[in-house]
């Protein structure tokens, strides 16, 4: 296959001696740098299921919270309670930039800096249930942001730990291969011309020999 693609020159074996180095280099970079995405994801995805856990265990717990609010309070006063919030929040996305994936970062700030703003009821006429479903949910907040990042970033880094993965086994199975096949091949091919050229010098010195033994004898 070598002998079909590649021009057996000197010129040739030194464009792809530069290439072969490259295609190492690369090879060993792109090697260290998928082994460090796995790192990073690897403690994402622990991350990832131990937020996944509490923010499903706040979710259910503030659940319980609205379930026992509801059956001591009545519908109409439940959704007056909750119908205008006192509170408000702003989310602020950014990305940061880990082993050239970048991944979100999320972050929030609030209209007040009053944790009781978050009730925008009266505690006279509702329930302390509601109190802590409220409160359940805000507390979750902050949990539940990291875990979108963690998440999106997960499925970031699984991406880019694919790509990086196809382009390290192309380099492996094919370039550097294909590369050192050609320069075996040119090689070859060089010191095979150079035998026969050598071969060739021989016999002209032996016919210029001959013929200057004959021109002696004369």
């Amino acid at each position: 296959m070598a002998s079909k693609q590649v021009n057996p020159t000197r010129m040739e074996l030194t464009r792809l001696k530069s290439k072969l180095v490259t295609a190492i280099k690369g090879h060993r970079l792109l090697k260290d740098k998928r082994d460090e995405l796995m790192r990073e994801f690897l403690d994402l995805v622990r991350e990832n299921m131990e937020l996944r856990q509490k923010v499903e265990e706040g979710i259910r717990q503030a659940n319980v919270n609205f379930v026992i609010a509801r059956a001591g309070m009545s519908t109409e006063a439940l959704r007056e309670a909750l119908m205008a919030p006192k509170q408000e929040v702003t989310l602020v996305e950014d990305t940061k930039n880990v082993m050239s994936v970048n991944i979100p970062v999320f972050d929030y700030h609030t209209r007040t800096s009053d944790p009781n703003d978050i009730y925008s009821y009266g505690f006279a006429f509702t329930s302390s249930d509601l109190d802590g479903a409220v409160k359940s949910l805000s507390d979750i907040l902050p949990d539940m942001l990291r875990l979108a990042e963690v998440e999106k970033s997960c499925q970031l880094m699984a991406a880019e730990i694919e790509k990086t993965r196809r382009r390290v086994n192309a380099l492996e199975h094919v370039t550097i291969p294909e590369t050192q096949a050609g320069i075996k091949y040119i090689t070859m091919k060089l010191d095979e011309n150079e035998r026969s050229t050598q071969i060739r010098l021989m016999k002209v010195k032996d016919m210029m020999l001959e013929e200057a033994h004959r021109y002696s004898e004369k």
